[in-house]
């Protein structure tokens, strides 16, 4: 939205007697200053909406076709199942748990420097009574809200290619939403952190993102990994997502703990993450 639109909103607003008192607006930005910042992110995401929404479709429809029918046929004539199912069935929900997470690297790195550096969206709604925690958290929760939707598309994707047999399948959406945040929210806090973008982003995405893609049981188990390397798939929010998600999706068989370990890993990563960059927007906005 631009700001001949917000002040064409706000003289309708004003012309139709219904604004609220200015005590009455400040009031509801100090509670509500989270969702007013979701509000302005959706707003202007409507600008790049066609590209979200292609993306949305074309890369699950790539991911499934070459990885889960062109792979997928060749592994199932050589070792005729993986976990017992067929390859496109293991692969998919791992497929749709790296894919939300891989974008991710791109929703809260570089758009977070420039709302401190070079847009500096950050300092408008730091002007209202919002609170630099409030924004924060409304950055992220506008992120993760983008992701419930590319998520679901991407478990729709599954369901019409059949690789999704279970009823409980609709359950891999909020644990890629879950996954998402666990690495999303650290990824925030650090990159707020950053007055300078040098190599670090580019650092992240080949070996930190990159890695979890590769070798956190997204194209195979992970036990049938040399154990010098199944670490990587351990200390991965990928690994956790992608097991909750099989388990959804075609009931991977799994002890209750893991499961209840990979719901802690990635809910305490997601706190972790919000508790810090809270603290990061509060020292960067009040510097």
């Amino acid at each position: 939205m631009t700001e001949h639109d917000t002040l064409v909103d706000r003289g309708r607003l004003a012309a139709s007697g219904r604004a609220p008192d200015p005590a009455v607006m400040a009031r509801r930005a100090r509670r509500w200053g989270w969702w007013f910042f979701v509000e302005s992110w959706l707003r202007a995401s409507k600008a790049w909406a066609v590209s979200i929404v292609i993306y949305m479709v074309v890369t699950p429809l790539l991911y499934l076709v070459a990885l889960g029918l062109g792979l997928g046929s060749l592994v199932d004539r050589g070792a005729g199942s993986v976990d017992g199912v067929p390859y496109l069935v293991f692969v998919g929900p791992a497929l749709l748990v790296s894919t939300v997470v891989m974008s991710v690297g791109g929703e809260l790195t570089y758009p977070v420097m420039a709302g401190f550096k070079w847009q500096r969206l950050y300092y408008g709604p730091h002007a209202t009574p919002a609170t630099p925690e409030q924004i924060a958290v409304g950055q992220l929760l506008g992120v993760m809200i983008r992701f419930v939707v590319q998520a679901g598309v991407f478990w729709g994707f599954l369901v019409l290619f059949d690789a999704a047999p279970s009823g409980w399948s609709w359950l891999a959406v909020p644990a890629a939403v879950l996954t998402a945040a666990a690495f999303g929210a650290p990824l925030q806090a650090f990159a707020a952190s950053l007055e300078d973008e040098g190599y670090q982003f580019a650092f992240v995405q080949r070996f930190v993102i990159m890695p979890m893609f590769l070798f956190a049981g997204t194209f195979f188990p992970l036990s049938v990994m040399p154990v010098a390397l199944q670490w990587i798939g351990w200390v991965s929010p990928v690994w956790h997502g992608t097991q909750l998600a099989r388990q959804a999706t075609y009931g991977a068989a799994e002890p209750l703990w893991l499961t209840l370990v990979h719901v802690v890993v990635l809910g305490g990563m997601a706190l972790a993450g919000i508790l810090v960059g809270r603290r990061v927007y509060a020292r960067r906005l009040g510097s």
